[in-house]
């Protein structure tokens, strides 16, 4: 732990691995490799030791460019401080939620805040459509607009259990417990063991990719 010592070698909004540990599924190891990602992403476009949202972007899709709702959401989530930026504590503390140790009550609210796109403290129908079409972008899948229209009404029907319009965090949580495959995009694997696997999305240099 020696090496951590000397402050002057983190990014800004750095925290002790300890620290984060105690407060996350990660272990003390699997946080200094997770701090070795970070610095990687972090300094992809803007070397100033935090992840801004095109560098989030290009570690997603390879692509600085590529806008889609349902990354800018993650973004947002991750981004606690709402300052426009991900700082090294929110990086690790976000990424807890998708731990598969994580208990599943986390999971189903990260959910809920990332389709409440209005942050009223309710899913409308407008929002879950929105949100249905920005995950089927991203899955390079074309459903026609009526096949779209009839999940989104299907959906949520079965949810807004009060039939108010609208979706609480409770009715979410009950609809969730029913089908649990909502929240299955929310458990990464792979950060079980992070020291030997890090994520597929690891940004890797223009000479690395021209060897492809």
């Amino acid at each position: 732990m020696g090496c951590f010592c000397s402050k002057s070698r983190w990014t800004p909004g750095y925290e002790e691995p300890a620290v984060l540990a105690a407060e996350t599924p990660f272990t003390v190891s699997e946080v200094e490799a997770l701090h070795e990602l970070y610095k990687k992403l972090s300094s992809s476009i803007i070397d100033d030791g935090l992840i801004h949202k095109e560098e989030f972007q290009l570690a997603l899709f390879r692509s600085r460019n590529k806008r889609n709702l349902f990354a800018d959401r993650i973004f947002d989530l991750f981004d606690i401080k709402r300052n426009g930026v991900i700082e090294f504590g929110e990086f690790v503390r976000s990424l807890g939620v998708f731990h598969p140790d994580a208990p599943v009550a986390d999971k189903t609210a990260f959910a809920f805040r990332l389709y409440d796109l209005k942050h009223t403290g309710f899913i409308e129908r407008d929002e879950l459509k929105e949100m249905v079409l920005a995950l089927l972008h991203e899955s390079d899948l074309v459903l026609s607009d009526d096949i779209v229209q009839m999940i989104v009404d299907k959906t949520f029907n079965d949810a807004d259990a009060k039939g108010d319009g609208q979706i609480d965090q409770e009715e979410w949580k009950e609809f969730v417990s029913k089908n649990p495959s909502l929240i299955k995009n929310m458990t990464l694997p792979y950060l079980k063991d992070i020291t030997l696997a890090f994520p597929s999305f690891v940004v890797r240099s223009e000479a690395e990719d021209s060897d492809l």
